[in-house]
């Protein structure tokens, strides 16, 4: 009789989409530190900047602990001379305040590099790359020395917090970085296009579903087991 693997668990299941979908695709804050040889230094405008800010410096990272109860936050991050011919993934670094990406062979950035980049303030770019989210995303928008330096994201609300005419009717804009901007439905209303008042039916939404996978990856276990005892 051949020992047989049983139908996964859901948790399994989870963690294996995690690893092989989501996973390659993120990179934490310590891959986004490592992405250049060397470190951040004290002359460059990230350093002066993490000098400033009472941060510490950690390879290419400024990090920064605004809460003793929080772990520490990369808030500044120097990719400057990297020999980087693309720039595809630095969700780790979402929180960063300052990014230096000057003195790369770079061709293009997606501004989608930078959705969810709310704190970003200031970016170095070679002096042929727009500014993220163009230029009419920050206050100022400067070329010499060979670089390209934009500064002040701006909101793309019309008014932050407030109803907006961005949004739809009863729905809040937030920034949620250059060019970008988010819609979240106000107090008491969800759904579609946040049309529907009171409470979202959580339990009635979440619960049949959740019972049912239940139910489910215990039938395909139980098929699964009789299978592997019959061989």
């Amino acid at each position: 009789m051949k020992a047989g693997c049983g139908w996964p668990t859901p948790a399994a299941l989870i963690l294996i989409f995690n690893l092989c979908f989501i996973a390659p695709y993120q990179l934490t804050e310590q891959q986004v530190c490592s992405l250049c040889g060397g470190t951040v230094l004290n002359g460059s405008a990230v350093g002066r900047f993490c000098s400033l800010s009472a941060g510490r410096i950690d390879g290419r990272c400024c990090l920064r602990n605004d809460n003793t109860s929080d772990p520490e936050h990369i808030i500044g991050l120097d990719l400057s001379n990297c020999s980087l011919a693309s720039v595809d993934n630095l969700q780790g670094a979402s929180a960063v305040f300052m990014i230096d990406l000057s003195l790369n062979p770079i061709v293009n950035i997606s501004d989608a590099v930078f959705q969810g980049f709310t704190k970003l303030n200031n970016v170095i770019l070679p002096q042929d790359i727009v500014c993220p989210g163009g230029n009419a995303s920050w206050e100022n928008v400067e070329v010499k020395e060979g670089n390209r330096f934009c500064e002040g994201q701006k909101s793309m609300c019309n008014q932050t917090g407030q109803l907006s005419i961005d949004c739809p009717e009863n729905s809040l804009c937030a920034p949620y970085g250059p060019g970008f901007f988010e819609c979240s439905c106000a107090d008491s209303f969800h759904g579609y296009k946040c049309l529907r008042e009171g409470e979202f039916p959580t339990l009635q939404v979440f619960g049949p579903l959740a019972a049912s996978t239940v139910v489910i990856s215990f039938l395909l276990w139980v098929t699964q087991r009789r299978k592997a005892k019959s061989l």
